[in-house]
């Protein structure tokens, strides 16, 4: 899917555009092979850049094209996935290129939170003929939308933790396993926007004015307290998932040893009147009363081994 949009300097009106015209946004979603050669032949670039963007595998970085004087950015954006009916987190590469300062292209392979809040139009101070400050908005406000999905992360595993705390569910233990996978990935994703971030402060080929470099800067200070975050409750949910292992571990020994205790218990009027079921001569076997006094005696027997178990805590 294609998508134009331009912002007219006389005016600054945002709207949506089918044509190519220099100072316009192209936003291309999961183009097809015929969408990417529509646009390289309108812009005059190669189609590289473009499919870069589209590899889900491609790491955050900058590349220029000194001979096309092309510049491509690829930065991490977070989202989220339906994976068996369950929402998880994880990240996904997003292209942005900057053609002779003509033309600027965004490219990825699904619909962002980050893109849809740029194609509403209401970014402050916005214009798609300001490329330069519009990637620097792009960094700054994806910077925001990590601190956002790790609140969400936060939150979801608080709630896990007092379901766990009532029930020991698999399903719950799956979800912390789950959100720190997503952790991981965007802790990775975070440290590789910020070396994308310092290297566009010494870039030479991107012209940065005075209130660019100010964005530019809170992107970066923005990334790092994501980073901190990030880091905070992936030890977190290290050592709780540590200390439910160990809860886990515990519960099964009680459980085993509870187990043993009963059969220990259990064996003996089993034991007992194996015994007096031998046709062999035994104590009581012609005595009328014999049967009640096997019985009270297996009972006896019995409390008396159970009292000595629970004292040795085998049967708490």
């Amino acid at each position: 899917m294609i998508k134009i949009y331009n912002t007219e300097i006389a005016t600054n009106k945002f709207s949506e555009i089918n044509e190519y015209i220099k100072g316009s946004w192209i936003n291309m979603i999961n183009p097809t092979e015929k969408e990417i050669e529509e646009v390289c032949k309108n812009v005059k670039i190669k189609d590289e850049f473009i499919n870069y963007a589209l590899d889900s595998e491609e790491k955050a970085r900058i590349d220029v094209d000194e001979e096309e004087k092309t510049i491509l950015f690829i930065i991490d954006v977070p989202i989220t996935e339906k994976e068996k009916g369950t929402e998880t987190y994880s990240t996904m590469p997003i292209g942005m290129i900057v053609v002779r300062d003509e033309f600027f292209i965004t490219v990825s392979l699904k619909r962002t939170k980050l893109i849809q809040n740029f194609e509403k139009g209401n970014m402050k101070n916005f214009a798609t003929y300001k490329k330069s400050r519009f990637i620097l908005q792009l960094m700054l406000n994806n910077s925001s939308n990590y601190l956002t999905y790790l609140k969400r992360i936060n939150k979801e595993t608080e709630i896990a933790e007092n379901v766990l705390k009532k029930s020991m569910r698999n399903k719950e233990l799956l979800k912390l396993l789950s959100l720190e996978k997503s952790l991981v990935y965007i802790t990775t994703s975070l440290r590789s926007n910020e070396a994308v971030m310092e290297r566009t402060l010494k870039i030479k080929s991107v012209k940065l004015y005075e209130d660019d470099e100010d964005i530019l800067e809170d992107a970066i200070i923005e990334n790092k307290q994501a980073i901190e975050m990030s880091k905070i409750y992936s030890d977190i949910l290290n050592g709780t998932m540590d200390a439910y292992a160990s809860i886990i571990s515990n519960n099964l020994n009680g459980v085993m040893k509870f187990l043993t205790s009963i059969t220990i218990v259990l064996a003996i009027p089993t034991m007992i009147s194996s015994f007096w079921g031998m046709n062999v001569e035994l104590p009581f076997q012609n005595n009328i009363w014999g049967f009640c006094i096997m019985v009270s005696i297996s009972v006896v027997l019995t409390l008396i081994v159970t009292w000595w178990l629970k004292r040795k805590d085998m049967l708490d």
